[in-house]
């Protein structure tokens, strides 16, 4: 069926800078997909991924190239053949579910085969800073049971940032991101204060594209990949390196994309986390879809803007909780 195409780029300023491993991030601009049918709406918001050089201008104008096909209508595979993984394929593909949504009337958590969606505890991110602030940041969290702290590559002051922050939250979940900023040399260092601290999960470490330099480190704490594995062809590559898998919408772009890697993961035996890129609600709402099927999840980008959407998600006892008025069938057009 035919549909009308809508784009436009949103600035999303954080409320506050936002620091990890190489890169301080003071807003997180994202891309709007919307389609229109005459009666019903379908859209989608991506970030893209920045260390890629996926970014939103050239995310609009990929879409804006592709027009006459989109409007001429298309369907979910139509779109995984037509694009690349990436953020323009995500808000377009994002789109698509809600648009079908709206059709049928349907939720899109059981479009995607699901019977019902529950709040998931998700964790709550701390950047890259002192360690003082570091611990005083987590405290702040005063509903959070799940943590993560972004690290930078420096065994020494990392292993000082976990301390701080374990000893001020000794109860909650804590997992760690190093985003690239280790090797096969400074790792090693690194691991004893995980596992003193009582880390949970370690994500990507080293940098992608030299994922063999895990092979020979103990599993200390389990490893999770993030920027080593984008989509579902690079976890059939990758995936012996790593005991966990982020799975990021932006990433592997798109919702469908996304369930297809959840269960491959599944059958490669590896545990499944989603992620997400500090978007709005409207793009933690598909995460949250995917995230019924993960163990992980991690998907408090909403908390850092200066302005979410209305509605918008929510965030009660350490859990996101998410309506079909925020993406689906109960969203205003």
């Amino acid at each position: 069926m035919p549909v009308e195409l809508e784009l436009h780029n949103e600035p999303l300023p954080l409320a506050a800078p936002f620091r990890i491993a190489g890169h301080v991030f003071e807003a997180m601009p994202a891309t709007v997909a919307t389609l229109r049918d005459g009666r019903h709406v379908g859209r989608g918001e991506a970030a893209g991924v920045y260390y890629n050089d996926d970014r939103p201008e050239t995310m609009l104008a990929t879409l804006e190239a592709l027009r006459p096909r989109i409007e001429a209508g298309l369907d979910r595979g139509a779109l995984r053949a037509l694009l690349p993984a990436g953020g323009a394929r995500n808000a377009l593909d994002c789109a698509l579910w809600e648009l079908e949504s709206q059709r049928s009337g349907l939720p899109v958590w059981r479009l995607a085969g699901l019977d019902g969606v529950r709040p998931l505890l998700t964790t709550f991110t701390v950047g890259a800073d002192d360690p003082a602030t570091m611990a005083e940041r987590a405290a702040a969290y005063t509903q959070a049971r799940a943590l993560k702290l972004k690290l930078t590559g420096e065994p020494d002051l990392d292993a000082a940032r976990v301390r701080a922050v374990r000893a001020r939250c000794p109860e909650a979940w804590i997992g760690v991101d190093a985003n690239q900023g280790y090797d096969a040399a400074t790792l090693p260092r690194l691991l004893p204060a995980l596992v003193a601290a009582g880390v949970s999960l370690l994500e990507q470490p080293c940098a992608r594209g030299r994922e063999d330099e895990l092979d020979g480190i103990a599993r200390a704490v389990p490893i999770a990949a993030d920027e080593s594995i984008l989509d579902l062809a690079e976890l059939e590559a990758r995936h012996r390196h790593f005991d966990v898998v982020n799975i990021k919408l932006d990433k592997c772009g798109g919702l469908t994309e996304g369930l297809l890697m959840a269960r491959r993961a599944r059958a490669l035996g590896k545990r499944v986390m989603v992620g997400n890129m500090a978007g709005t609600s409207l793009a933690a709402a598909p995460a949250f879809v995917l995230g019924q099927y993960c163990d992980v999840v991690d998907l408090d980008g909403p908390i850092f803007l200066a302005q979410d959407r209305s509605p918008s998600v929510r965030y009660e006892d350490g859990r996101i909780v998410c309506g079909d008025e925020v993406w689906g069938p109960g969203a205003p057009g």
